[in-house]
């Protein structure tokens, strides 16, 4: 069977629609190229492109309303109707982008280009992919809506932004980026059991403050690091035994952990200096080695933290898949009665999801020591919305027993991705803010729409 035989079959009345539709656009599109100066060669090619591409977009999109069933009984909803309200969202988002890129086009000079053309012809492709395609992959859907979210930021940032795809700035964000990856293993397990840890923010500014000082008190790095990493994780089990008793509280206990913890060590730190929440000292070289740009790891010129991200991912990845615990794991997010049957301990993993929490954020804060060089109680104050953002882009359920830490990878770099995106373009970092809760609202909602997996099974 040929390709083209796969198509649906439309009717006239819907193929000359399709057909007026694309010229329009077409001609709209010959308007602008002749109105911005370009060559007669491009702009004749550029046509026959659109108009192929919307014919065909047209004929698959349509198609999906195309149904050989019999009409339905009286009352039920017919299957077109099911299918218009299915991606009846996607449509409307469609004709949003359209029109504003066609306001855009009127009203600055020089908007329409071919790199802003090929951009939208970018984010038109996710956004038909995500709602068509993305059924046929209900299982790791987040996963792949994601993956395509970073192609077209990618693909974009690389059109519109000089610099954006080069050496220096990919290594730059795979940096920041494995410093959030990091953050998130604890955020990732803990919300897979159903719980969630407010408390990493404060953890990390109290790791990198408290080693710090640690190694000014004359204290071996090295033991200074290990302590405080015990430390974390102790604090992480603290958390965890306060919020299994206190059950559907561990939000408001974690984040009242969290600022203990944060005030407990800038009294102690700032105990006969007047930096309260700061800390000055000289980092070893070696940690410095392991966080800065100009790192290198055995020998290549690669920050050892994205290394070090790299191995934690995949003994995460791997490790929840392959071995019983993480089972077990999931076993907990999906039904805690049922695993309890099989003697799962759900204290045990609920404690032990947090202390892993504590250790991470715990390790976050000491690289974060490595790159800055100095002590500061609030440098893990942006991990607070960024750690639960990289779960939710990444499609992991904050009710439990759904996603993984491979979807927040994918969240990490989405959310990194876009970060330098709007830098590049200019943007302060309180817009970035309000961005990113743009995209995580439809994110969350169209997660939401899937029943949670305890209904599944």
């Amino acid at each position: 069977m040929s390709a083209t035989s796969t198509l649906p079959k439309l009717g006239l009345p819907a193929t000359i629609i399709g057909l007026i539709a694309g010229i329009i656009l077409t001609a709209i599109g010959v308007v602008f190229g002749f109105l911005q100066g370009l060559s007669v060669q491009f702009i004749i090619l550029s046509a026959i492109a659109t108009l192929a591409a919307f014919v065909w977009a047209w004929r698959f999109v349509i198609g999906q309303f195309v149904s050989d069933t019999p009409p339905p009984a009286e009352g039920e909803i017919s299957e077109a109707r099911r299918v218009w309200l299915k991606f009846r969202p996607a449509i409307y988002g469609l004709i949003v982008i359209l029109g504003l890129f066609l306001i855009l086009s009127l009203t600055i000079e020089g908007f329409f280009n071919v790199w802003n053309v090929v951009s939208l012809l970018i984010i038109l492709t996710i956004i038909v992919l995500t709602r068509t395609l993305g059924r046929h992959f209900q299982e790791n859907r987040s996963a792949f809506i994601g993956v395509m979210v970073l192609s077209g930021l990618f693909s974009i940032g690389s059109m519109n932004i000089d610099g954006f795809a080069s050496a220096n700035n990919i290594k730059s964000m795979l940096l920041f980026a494995s410093f959030l990856g990091i953050a998130s293993v604890g955020q990732t397990l803990v919300a897979l059991l159903g719980g969630l840890d407010l408390s990493i923010p404060f953890i990390i500014g109290a790791a990198n403050v408290g080693l710090l000082y640690l190694i000014g008190l004359g204290v071996p790095p090295w033991l200074a690091a290990i302590i405080v990493l015990v430390i974390g994780a102790i604090l992480g089990v603290i958390n965890g035994l306060l919020s299994y008793r206190l059950q559907g509280q561990a939000l408001i206990v974690t984040l009242g952990t969290g600022f203990a913890i944060s005030g407990g060590v800038q009294i102690v730190t700032s105990i006969g200096t007047a930096y309260g929440g700061n800390v000055f000292g000289t980092v070893p070289a070696w940690l410095s080695n392991l966080a800065a740009m100009n790192g290198s790891t055995f020998g290549l010129p690669v920050p050892p933290v994205i290394a070090i991200w790299l191995l934690i991912a995949i003994i995460l990845i791997a490790g929840m898949r392959l071995t019983s615990y993480g089972r077990y794991l999931y076993a907990l997010g999906v039904n805690r009665t049922s695993a309890d049957r099989v003697m799962v301990s759900e204290l045990g993993y609920w404690v032990s999801m947090y202390a892993v929490s504590g250790f991470f954020a715990a390790l976050t804060g000491g690289l974060l020591l490595g790159w800055s060089g100095g002590g500061f109680i609030g440098v893990g104050d942006q991990y607070l919305f960024l750690t639960l953002a990289a779960v939710v882009v990444g499609g992991t359920s904050l009710l439990g027993g759904q996603g993984g830490y491979g979807f927040t990878v994918i969240g990490v770099l989405v959310l990194q991705v876009l970060s330098s995106f709007l830098i590049g373009i200019g943007l302060d970092f309180e817009w970035q803010q309000f961005i990113f809760g743009l995209l995580i609202l439809p994110m969350v909602a169209l997660y939401a729409r899937s029943p949670h997996i305890r209904t599944q099974i």
